[in-house]
């Protein structure tokens, strides 16, 4: 599951490192190009050690329960602010990792199987997101870009924000409360901590992140 995380984020120019303790996974993570942190990642002096403090997000994606928890509690405990993705294999494990204060978790085996259901009943529905989601150079994909304080779509409207970006629609924007807009009309006004969906040329795309 790492290594899928790793080539992801390299596909999209993510920076990264890798935190482990194992040979084996060290060398895979080295084989595939990674930056990598040796050491136990429930441990404090290993997470500073990989920057933990300027990160923006933690994925704990080990194989155990437990030790993604702890990763977890760790994590918020050196830096509350971190958003932590976390990897539970026991459903019934999600509330303690809740608690621990995962924002997200995820189980690969629910996600494999709703996947696989899909594949069977709406099989274009997942070849047309996959190919948003990946994307190549000049195609269109879909994207995900928050509003920042000292962007220049602070305080524009969704017309104003794409002009230079004709091919980019909106498909919805989330406030800071939480409220959801879907299909937003072009006199929003967007606001820093504003997340939009984006759907457009990849070039396009990046013109306004």
């Amino acid at each position: 599951m790492a290594i899928e995380i790793a080539r992801e984020f390299q596909l999209g120019a993510v920076p990264f490192v890798v935190v482990d303790h194992t040979p084996e996974a060290l060398q895979r993570a080295t084989a595939a190009g990674c930056l990598i942190v040796e050491g136990d990642a429930t441990v404090d002096a290993t997470l500073e050690a990989a920057g933990i403090r300027r990160a923006e997000g933690l994925i704990a994606a080990s194989d155990s329960d437990s030790g993604n928890t702890f990763i977890t509690l760790s994590a918020k405990a050196l830096a509350p602010t971190i958003s932590v993705i976390a990897r539970v294999g026991t459903p019934a494990n999600e509330a303690k990792l809740r608690h621990a204060g995962a924002d997200r978790v995820f189980s690969p085996y629910t996600l494999a199987g709703r996947r696989m259901a899909l594949a069977a009943t709406q099989p274009f529905m997942i070849d047309f997101v996959d190919t948003l989601v990946r994307g190549r150079h000049g195609e269109v994909i879909l994207a995900e870009l928050e509003v920042k304080p000292s962007s220049a779509l602070a305080g524009a409207t969704l017309e104003q924000s794409c002009r230079e970006a004709p091919s980019v629609t909106v498909l919805a924007i989330r406030r800071p409360d939480g409220t959801l807009a879907v299909a937003p009309p072009g006199h929003t006004v967007l606001a820093p901590g504003d997340q939009l969906i984006l759907l457009g040329e990849e070039d396009e795309v990046r013109v306004l992140g």
